[in-house]
């Protein structure tokens, strides 16, 4: 028997504003979306909380323009990371909502996070390039 580890998970940061936000957001659709909403619970509790006016060059916040590498297929994508009724897959704009944006909020340039899909598998994103909202 194969025994899998959860992987590591590297250090996150969130503004206060994003993390209060994200909180409201991840209870009121947990029953819609109970393992994204779970997984976006964990990595806010995780997160170190962050004063909103301080200024947080190569974070990924909400609204920002983010640059990430899928690690198994090499292919390098960029998304604006915004709330659920903002978002709009072929503009580009992912929800927070996905496991994909719950994945890469708090994480910084060069970061890497390991997660399971709702379907059961791994994907490994890397952090390339965060340019932060206007």
């Amino acid at each position: 028997m194969i025994d899998y580890l959860q992987p590591e998970l590297p250090p996150i940061s969130m503004r206060m504003c994003d993390a209060n936000r994200l909180r409201n957001i991840a209870e009121a659709a947990s029953e819609k979306y109970p393992q994204t909403t779970e997984f976006l619970a964990r990595e806010i509790e995780r997160a170190e909380i962050l004063p909103d006016a301080r200024l947080l060059p190569g974070l990924v916040t909400m609204e920002s323009e983010v640059t990430f590498r899928d690690d198994i297929s090499m292919q390098e994508r960029a998304v604006t990371l915004v709330y659920p009724e903002a978002a709009d897959v072929d503009a580009g704009r992912i929800s927070i909502l996905t496991p994909i944006g719950a994945a890469l909020i708090g994480l910084s340039v060069g970061q890497t996070i390991e997660f399971q899909t709702p379907g059961g598998r791994w994907r490994s994103l890397t952090v390339l390039r965060v340019q932060q909202p206007r």
